[in-house]
């Protein structure tokens, strides 16, 4: 790879102003020490004159500092009306002690003339001034030129001003900000290349996502001569969001030949996009390109086909470069070369009757409103019992949940007590338990593990970790079918299981009963030796 390029993630600044986000002070230190060994060369920490919690963040960064990565402060141009050396928000960038600083200033004379309200002379010299400050005490200056192409539209001259302006006090890097989103790729492209020629300083790019273009309009821009890329892990941003990091990483590194991250630092973006995901406690886009569940994943039965004879015929780059995976999905779409692909292990290529066999009862059960897609686990159980190589470990002979509300209880809002009771068979024995639990679904699992504990001890690792409820025929009201996905994990595997009922009880018991007995196949599995049929 040619042509490095350096990127600036600014998650837990830009990205932390998103709507629905909110990083503690142990989430933003947890997320910049992830950027750090991903790779990323600069993890913009906040703005430490705005709130204690982004002063906390600095001091708390620099009792162990990041290995690699170049921490940034940001801030601002000074205040009008006040000298660089009075001005707070400066002085609050110094005492944080980063190497590097970004500092924003106002390039669009709009905003000059009826934001700031200053002179556009005055602009220009709070720009100077301010970048001064900042190299004479030593610090790496990134200038972030604010609404650079809207201005450069209005007033092409006056723009490049603020640039030049911040160059000839010293900055290091002119960052051109697409900060309203709605350029398009051409216009960077062109401007871009135009500002290239009329200043000496590497230029960078920070795009927002307003059109929807901000990852098109950063490629754009580097194309044009940019070495410099900000943007923030899954988009994150204020409004419709920034440069999706996401995206632009491996855009660079695989199709444009660009270095940014160390190749082996590639793979493991997927696994920091998802720990972004689950700090922000915001569930995981699953269409997101490279690093979403769904990014690799393939549906219809010709292109499983054609998948099964060259993975290239319906995938852009190879899943794991990025740390993903390519997964082949089970649904009433598919065609015969999607159960072989998921049952490869069984062989079922030498039984043409048993294939068709499988896919038959998919398309049927889906049809009814299974989803087997997002429930392999069941789908796995399926095969294995029209196989059949399947043995239940219990057997249902009954059970009951008592929800009862009591209002007596907590004053006016009452409380609600539940309680379940599970008869079951397991071998030889007949075993009736009951659990109380915060809801049905709760109260069935805590009284299912009780009845099998003594049975299968190795139940005690695994635990419920998503519940998913959607109404598959929602016009039939509230005689309608729902479909249940329970994800379930232990110390080594993460699965998902499927119920579908009218009885939302009865459609949970399915999906519930259906992880345990993976759960039990799986362990059986493990330690016995494998078996071809």
């Amino acid at each position: 790879m040619t042509d490095p390029v350096t990127i600036l993630d600014t998650t837990l600044r830009d990205g932390a102003q998103a709507e629905g986000i909110t990083f503690s002070l142990e989430d933003k230190v947890g997320i910049a020490r992830r950027l750090d060994d991903l790779g990323i060369h600069y993890v913009e920490g906040g703005y430490p004159y705005s709130n204690p919690k982004d002063a906390s963040f600095f001091r708390e960064v620099r009792k162990r500092p990041l290995r690699q990565a170049r921490l940034v402060a940001f801030g601002m141009t000074r205040r009008k009306g006040l000298t660089v050396e009075k001005d707070p928000g400066l002085r609050a960038l110094l005492e944080a002690e980063t190497p590097a600083i970004s500092v924003v200033g106002k390039s669009w004379d709009l905003h000059v003339r009826e934001v700031l309200r200053v002179e556009l002379e005055e602009n220009l010299a709070m720009v100077r001034e301010t970048v001064t400050f900042l190299k004479v005490a030593g610090r790496e200056v990134i200038f972030d030129a604010e609404h650079f192409f809207d201005g450069y539209r209005e007033n092409p001259e006056y723009a490049l001003a603020s640039l030049q302006a911040a160059e000839a006090a010293g900055a290091d890097l002119l960052v051109l900000c697409d900060t309203n989103g709605g350029s398009l790729p051409d216009a960077v492209r062109d401007v871009t290349q135009a500002v290239g020629g009329k200043v000496g300083k590497p230029l960078g790019i920070h795009a927002h996502n307003d059109g929807g273009l901000a990852v098109a309009n950063s490629l754009a821009a580097v194309a044009a001569g940019a070495v410099h890329v900000q943007g923030t892990m899954n988009g994150f941003g204020e409004r419709c969001g920034n440069a999706d990091l996401c995206s632009l990483i491996p855009n660079l590194m695989l199709k444009m030949g660009r270095a940014v991250l160390p190749e082996d630092r590639l793979r493991r973006l997927t696994e920091v996009a998802r720990y972004v995901y689950e700090v922000a406690n915001l569930p995981p886009a699953e269409h997101q390109p490279f690093v979403g569940l769904s990014a690799f994943a393939h549906k219809g039965g010709m292109h499983v086909d054609a998948m099964q004879k060259n993975e290239r015929t319906y995938e852009h780059v190879t899943p794991t470069l990025v740390g993903n995976e390519r997964r082949l999905l089970v649904s009433e779409l598919s065609g015969a070369a999607t159960i072989l692909a998921k049952t490869e292990k069984y062989n079922l290529s030498r039984n043409k009757e048993l294939l068709r066999k499988v896919l038959q009862e998919v398309q049927a059960r889906e049809a009814a409103g299974y989803q087997f897609e997002a429930a392999e686990a069941s789908f796995e159980l399926l095969v294995k019992q029209l196989l059949g190589r399947y043995r239940p470990h219990f057997e249902l002979l009954g059970y009951r949940v008592t929800v009862d509300e009591d209002e007596t209880r907590q004053g006016d809002q009452g409380a609600t007590s539940v309680e379940a009771t599970v008869k079951l068979r397991v071998g030889e024995e007949t075993v009736h338990t009951a659990s109380a639990g915060d809801g049905p679904v709760n109260a069935l699992d805590g009284a299912l593990r009780k009845a099998l504990a003594s049975f299968y001890p190795r139940l005690a690792e695994m635990r419920l970790v998503d519940y998913k409820v959607r109404v598959v025929n929602p016009t039939a009201g509230t005689a309608a079918r729902v479909r249940v996905i329970i994800e379930s994990r232990d110390h080594n595997d993460l699965w998902s299981t499927v119920g579908v009922s009218e009885n939302i009880i009865a459609a949970s018991w399915q999906a519930l009963a259906d992880s345990v007995e993976y759960k039990l196949v799986k362990d059986e599995e493990h330690t016995s030796p494998t078996t071809s049929a």
